[in-house]
């Protein structure tokens, strides 16, 4: 399986926003609408060398210091039933 492995930066969210989205169940953040601003995209072939550059990549100065993140994100080459 194949995985992306992505550097993004985090969208600062009010404190207003978070409250009104518990209160309703709602989420602050919904990816599918409006996904984080991509920093750095790389891909890889297996899991364990998905992991070395995810681990890589979060020695970022932006990421130690929580204003990006790195997501791993599993790539499905299989066909749709």
């Amino acid at each position: 399986m194949r995985f992306l492995i992505v550097r993004t930066d985090i969208r600062a969210a009010a404190d207003v926003d978070i409250a009104v989205a518990w209160a309703g169940g709602g989420r602050v953040r919904d990816e599918i609408v409006s996904p984080e601003p991509r920093r750095q995209v790389v891909h890889a072939e297996d899991r364990e060398a998905a992991l070395l550059l995810a681990r890589a990549l979060s020695t970022v100065g932006a990421v130690r210091r929580g204003r990006q993140r790195v997501k791993v994100l599993p790539l499905d080459d299989a066909p749709p039933r």
